[in-house]
């Protein structure tokens, strides 16, 4: 590999929104490099939610059928389990795409399909095991990445620098952008359990007096997220790993002996609930998206969708620039723009999906039951289609321009 590389879009992060963008760059014709730290897309409890927005992304570049004979399951309708009663949350029966349903897939799987159909593309390359060190700057903007690879550091020169490298951006923190952070108080602990003939036929969650409990089917197991307050894992740990399997037995629909399928600590994966966006999500040369520009609560899966829905409203605006070589400012600042209220509208959500049950964080003995906008779903079951719409869709759904 050369010591330095000339391109028209460097991305860095392989991750749904980098891969996305460089596919839909591709295909317009546009020159475009995708550098991935890690040497495969093997990480587990990534999110593995496919949202029809993204399936209709997928159907409107002509793959759908193809990509639905990977291994998935389907979760026509999301459920909660309030009270011992079955209660649909989110409907997506009515939306108005090709696929009415969330398809659970390893993400591996799906990075890999879009690694491979970007690949179809002579303009498109990927550089795995090659991590952001430093951004290019010239005169004033940035020009370019500078990665460690395994066969020595690589300078990318380039028009444009997007950052889609998660929420722990070096492309940020090196363009100096400004994060704003809103406090979530809680985190969530991942673990996998075995499925079984006779548990729940769908994807659902359980509210518990102090918790909640997510499982994702996954075909041969459960994914499963325990929803505990930010700062109690140590505790938890404290207590030992027998006391915490109780604590998931208190409130899961499983039969108890499952588990004992979690053998120790190391079994247990956490994750820190985070909500933050950019307060600008581009400088020249630089533009930021998906996790960098905005992290998401795992609330809803909504976070690697959005994601792909900001490379979708990305390609479409920057295609044509980068391929004349006639990009500016202002075509930065238009999808910062198109993407901003759909970021801002969701994270609202979310705060306030939260702040409903969790305002009383310090009292134990008021922290009952299920969050209040599942109690209103319960009541109005009408609410869960359009529930079903903004989990599905978002608020706002990119298409995929014709080139």
């Amino acid at each position: 590999m050369p010591d330095d590389l000339q391109t028209s879009c460097v991305i860095a992060g392989a991750g749904p929104a980098g891969l996305m963008l460089g596919l839909l760059l591709a295909r317009a014709g546009v020159d475009v490099v995708v550098v991935e730290k890690h040497g495969d897309f093997l990480r587990d409890f990534r999110g593995d939610t496919i949202h029809p927005s993204t399936l209709e992304v997928v159907h409107e570049l002509g793959l759908l059928d193809e990509f639905l004979a990977l291994p998935h399951t389907k979760a026509p309708k999301l459920s909660a389990e309030i009270g011992g009663r079955s209660v649909t949350i989110a409907d997506f029966s009515r939306l108005p795409v090709k696929s009415r349903f969330i398809a659970f897939m390893p993400q591996w799987d799906f990075l890999n399909f879009l690694a491979g159909k970007a690949g179809d593309y002579p303009s498109f390359r990927l550089v795995m095991q090659a991590k952001v060190t430093d951004l290019v700057k010239e005169a004033g903007r940035v020009g370019g990445l500078v990665v460690d690879t395994a066969e020595g550091p690589l300078t990318i020169r380039s028009q444009l620098v997007i950052g889609a490298d998660g929420r722990n951006s070096i492309v940020r923190e090196k363009a100096g952008l400004h994060v704003e952070n809103f406090g979530v108080p809680s985190e969530v602990l991942w673990m996998k359990l075995g499925r079984q003939p006779g548990d729940p036929a769908e994807a659902m969650g359980h509210g518990g007096p102090r918790q909640g409990l997510v499982l994702l089917d996954r075909g041969a197991y459960w994914q499963c997220g325990y929803v505990v307050r930010r700062g109690t894992y140590a505790q938890i740990r404290a207590s030992g790993i027998e006391a915490f399997r109780q604590m998931v037995n208190e409130i899961s629909p499983l039969p108890p002996e499952r588990t004992r399928e979690i053998k120790s600590f190391e079994d247990v994966s956490l994750l820190t609930v985070r909500i933050d966006r950019l307060t600008r999500w581009w400088g020249p040369g630089v533009l930021c998206i998906g996790d960098a520009a905005h992290a998401m609560s795992p609330i809803g899966g909504v976070g690697v969708n959005l994601a792909i829905q900001d490379a979708v409203a990305t390609a479409n605006i920057l295609a044509t620039r980068l391929r004349d070589g006639t990009l500016s400012d202002a075509d930065l600042a238009a999808v910062e723009k198109r993407r901003a209220f759909p970021t801002k509208a969701t994270q609202k959500l979310q705060l306030m999906m939260r702040s409903s049950r969790r305002n009383d964080q310090g009292i134990d003995e008021k922290r009952k039951g299920p969050p209040a906008f599942i109690r209103g779903i319960a009541r109005w079951p009408i609410l869960s289609h359009l529930a079903g719409r903004l989990i599905g869709l978002g608020f706002r759904m990119e298409h995929v321009r014709l080139r």
